[in-house]
């Protein structure tokens, strides 16, 4: 036996309005989001805002004075991506529940995000995955620093 058509509009009435508490809520919450992020060499802590601007740069222990410029730039950078980075898949944790299908009434979807095409691929990445995580490795801008003899 179907539902009548009168009943099932308002079920989906009813979700659309808690989806768009929902959206709002969460949209409140990444407003007030930031993250922080350390440079391998901890030398950078750099902190993003919720849209992925840059907005704190801590210089730690005075490490950079004894960094050559370049050494200094990549610390910074390194951080500064890092950062933006899980601000990217923090936006995608608290967006996942809108692109799933509703449960209740089949005929709303969800939506689809391109989330690579937004963020770029390395937020796809497991964080297993992420070179700026491993402590053991050097990062490769180091060892090119390193390399090439520039101070």
């Amino acid at each position: 036996m179907t539902e009548p058509l009168e009943k099932r509009l308002e079920k989906a009435m009813a979700e659309l309005q808690a989806a768009q508490e929902a959206v709002a809520r969460t949209e409140r919450e990444l407003r007030q989001a930031s993250f922080a992020v350390l440079s391998s060499d901890r030398a950078v802590r750099a902190t993003v805002g919720p849209q992925g601007e840059l907005a704190g740069i801590e210089f730690l222990a005075n490490k950079y004075r004894d960094m050559s410029p370049q050494e200094l730039a990549a610390s910074v950078l390194e951080a500064a991506n890092a950062a933006r980075l899980k601000m990217n898949r923090h936006v995608m944790k608290a967006m996942a529940p809108f692109t799933e299908p509703s449960s209740n009434v089949p005929e709303l979807k969800g939506f689809e995000l391109d989330w690579e095409r937004i963020f770029g691929p390395e937020v796809l990445r497991d964080d297993d995955e992420d070179p700026t995580r491993d402590d053991r490795a050097t990062p490769a801008w180091r060892d090119a620093l390193g390399e090439d003899g520039e101070d």
